[in-house]
């Protein structure tokens, strides 16, 4: 009998010991990190860890324990270990997978595992190539490893399940299942306190990463799905009018654009979005020499912003900033919810009712992370993907290569009703980075691939818009250039940092003006504050853009050389001239200083992170 009910406490166990091995594999798979922290941080990782992990080893053992007390009413005859056997292994499994699937997105992205790849679940071969340079067979190898682990600590922490006594009758059984079952409610909470255990709970270091590998995984994800489009606002960090007077700051009116770029009021906007082209990579932008020559010397005969910030890190992100001048969320995106996105302003919209005509054209799948429900709300009147292109022009994971997406477009544009909206999104600088050139910079590594492939998206940009300035066309057309986000490569950069979120802008084309080609724009901005620099060029109101403000006309005055927020997982970051200031939404603690940065700038990032999310949870 006395075994019969230590069978609980053990499978409690069980899962406990599981959770902390997955953290032990967690550690090991980045140990260059892990190696960096000093002892007494890497024991604080399992140490404050326990209390997450606890609490989800009492989700898991919910099920089992309830299937105890149906058991003691049912009798011998129900099959309980068999049960339980098959509920643990199934679970084992998936939590194997989860572990797994978190060591290598966590060396991508920067944060664990949470809801963010379900966004991509209606697109599994992209999602697929998003994973195209990781080690499979070494994960796989991996999670063998843990499932045998997992069943080797099953056996010797829970074995086989003892017969109940026959004079133990099944009301006193049925009540001590019951009292086992009650007592979960504690682990579940995190203990006996008034708010429920979260993620700040066991963040216990000033080292992001420490902080990060306390995190019990499963939990994550179950939580970050539970906290979705939910409220309250989980960034209240000022009072309600605080935050909304701080934030007005930024968007003040500083009175006229008085900066005329362009040769004509109504010309083509051609608008070129370019995968993962971080500032690290662009020549005129301090980044490394060689890489984007064309951009580089574009730089020399069109307008070059050069302190762009993205909005976030993903490229679904990218498109609502740019295209809706829409902040980015934390820890979800606006475009997973239609109903959402189509109460936001879009250029498209707005141009076509000005008579443009539009066009959108991407060599992948337009339903990957719910992008075409977006941008058809957008009112584009003719997309191209990857299905129009034959499979002889596609490479082995995205889809066309982005020469034959240009040439493709080349080949159209005479063709399309002037004034025109056209919007092109590239491909090939996406992780795998599978691209059809000799290679130009030596090596097998990510970064060295990374190099290569924006230097091939540079290379053939710049072949494109050579054959397209010798077009009827180019004479009245603006061409704008601008990343849809950073990337982590190369140098590895952590997920906080600006130099992550540091991107090119350029404006380019044949409807400059002679007197302005050459000139570079100093003012901090963000990716949402291109519509309006850009509407106001083309003299049309921006007033629906509520969250962009134009880099041409004078500074905010509270923010003089402007201002540009961005946000990553459960974290934000504020760049102005006087440095860079990160915050982690969690520990509720700066993360890391650059320059000099101000306290306002720190509240001006909070009252930003409040009021932006709290617009977004009203939509």
């Amino acid at each position: 009998m006395k075994n019969r009910f230590a069978f609980q406490p053990r499978y409690f166990l069980f899962w406990l010991a599981y959770f902390i091995l997955a953290k032990a594999f967690f550690v090991a798979y980045h140990w260059d990190q892990t190696q960096a922290l000093p002892g007494t941080t890497v024991a604080g990782i399992f140490g404050y860890g326990l209390r997450l992990d606890a609490a989800a080893t009492a989700y898991m053992c919910a099920a089992p324990f309830f299937l105890f007390v149906v058991s003691s009413l049912a009798g011998p005859r129900f099959p309980l270990e068999k049960a339980v056997r098959f509920f643990t292994t199934a679970l084992g499994i998936i939590v194997g997978m989860l572990t797994i699937a978190d060591l290598e997105l966590y060396s991508a992205w920067g944060f664990r595992l949470d809801a963010t790849p379900l966004q991509y679940l209606s697109t599994p071969q992209e999602m697929a190539a998003s994973a195209g340079s990781a080690p499979v067979v070494t994960l796989l190898a991996l999670l063998g490893l843990l499932l045998r682990l997992g069943w080797f600590l099953y056996k010797k922490v829970v074995g086989p399940l003892p017969a109940l006594p026959p004079a133990f009758g099944r009301g006193r059984a049925t009540l001590a299942g019951l009292l086992y079952l009650a007592l979960l409610v504690v682990p579940m909470r995190g203990g006996v306190q008034q708010i429920p255990v979260n993620q700040s709970d066991v963040y216990f270091s000033d080292r992001p990463y420490a902080n990060h590998a306390a995190v019990n995984v499963p939990w994550n994800v179950v939580n970050s799905l539970r906290m979705q489009n939910a409220g309250p606002n989980p960034y209240q960090f000022l009072p309600d009018s605080t935050a909304t007077r701080l934030t007005q700051q930024l968007y003040a009116p500083t009175g006229p654009d008085t900066v005329s770029l362009l040769q004509t009021t109504r010309p083509n906007v051609l608008f070129i979005i370019l995968e993962s082209f971080t500032g690290k990579l662009v020549g005129h932008l301090g980044g490394e020499r060689g890489v984007t020559p064309t951009l580089d010397s574009l730089s020399q005969v069109g307008v070059s912003f050069r302190n762009l910030y993205a909005a976030g890190d993903r490229s679904q992100k990218g498109l609502v900033a740019l295209l809706s001048g829409y902040p980015n969320q934390p820890t979800t995106s606006i475009i997973k919810s239609p109903r959402k996105t189509e109460q936001l302003p879009h250029l498209a919209r707005v141009l076509r009712g000005q008579g443009y005509s539009t066009a959108y054209y991407h060599g992948g799948e337009l339903a990957f992370a719910n992008m075409k429900s977006y941008l058809v709300t957008a009112g584009y009147e003719r997309f191209t993907e990857r299905a129009d292109f034959a499979r002889r022009d596609q490479n082995s994971k995205w889809g066309a290569h982005d020469h034959v997406l240009l040439t493709r477009m080349l080949r159209e544009l005479p063709r399309q009703r002037a004034p025109f909206f056209v919007t092109a999104f590239t491909l090939s600088s996406h992780e795998p980075f599978d691209v059809p050139m000799p290679t130009r910079f030596p090596g097998e590594s990510e970064a060295a691939q990374f190099r290569n492939s924006v230097y091939y998206t540079d290379h053939v940009l710049g072949q494109f818009l050579r054959q397209a300035s010798r077009q009827p066309w180019w004479a009245n057309t603006l061409v704008v250039l601008v990343a849809d986000h950073g990337h982590h490569q190369p140098g590895n950069t952590p997920n906080h940092a600006p130099a992550k979120f540091r991107i090119p802008l350029l404006l380019t084309g044949g409807a400059l003006k002679p007197a302005v080609r050459g000139r570079s724009i100093a003012t901090y901005g963000s990716q949402t504050d291109v519509p309006a620099t850009l509407l106001n060029q083309l003299q049309l109101p921006a007033t629906g853009f509520s969250w962009s403000r134009d880099l041409l006309a004078p500074s905010p005055p509270a923010w003089p050389g402007g201002a540009a927020f961005y946000c990553f997982t459960d974290g934000f970051g504020v760049a102005t001239p006087a440095g860079t200031v990160t915050f982690d939404n969690v520990a509720r603690r700066e993360i890391k200083r650059t320059g000099k940065p101000t306290k306002a700038q720190l509240e001006l990032g909070e009252a930003y992170e409040q009021t932006s999310f709290a617009d977004y949870l009203k939509k």
